[in-house]
């Protein structure tokens, strides 16, 4: 519901910066033309990152739910914390090697790629665990389309 209306306000913004640059572009001032031009370019690049950002939070939602129906999550409720609701950096650390070898044993697994990429997640290791969630996630395509 939140993401829906962040989605609308956002259209909403887009739509009132693409009136203002076709006004800006149809002025007929150079300057003005190349200021519409580029303010247009504003709400498109604007419109792939949230149609990119929405699509990918889907895709990992949908990931989601199915490792809960199958029972597949990560425990971590046992795994020390720190003050901050962080799980403890060695904890993580022993989950993520746990999950890793999962991982070399079943590389082309959607599921231990997802398992892998929240390990990641858990370990701080951000970039990596959106690259492997890209992975899961297209890994889990091709098993649903094929």
């Amino acid at each position: 519901m939140l993401l829906a209306a962040l989605v609308l306000v956002l259209g909403f913004y887009f739509l009132l910066l693409g009136r203002i640059a076709v006004s800006l572009i149809g002025s007929g001032d150079i300057a003005a033309v190349i200021i519409g031009i580029g303010v247009l370019i504003l709400p498109i690049v604007g419109l792939w990152i949230v149609w990119a950002t929405v699509r990918a939070a889907l895709d990992h939602q949908r990931l989601a739910r199915r490792i809960h129906e199958e029972g597949l999550e990560l425990d971590i409720s046992e795994l020390p914390r720190r003050p901050s609701g962080r799980i403890e950096r060695a904890a993580a650390d022993e989950l993520f090697a746990s999950v890793k070898r999962e991982w070399e044993a079943e590389p082309d697994s959607w599921r231990v790629s997802y398992r892998l990429a929240r390990a990641y997640d858990y370990a701080g290791d951000r970039s990596r665990a959106r690259e492997t969630m890209r992975r899961a996630v297209a890994l889990e395509k091709l098993e649903r389309e094929g």
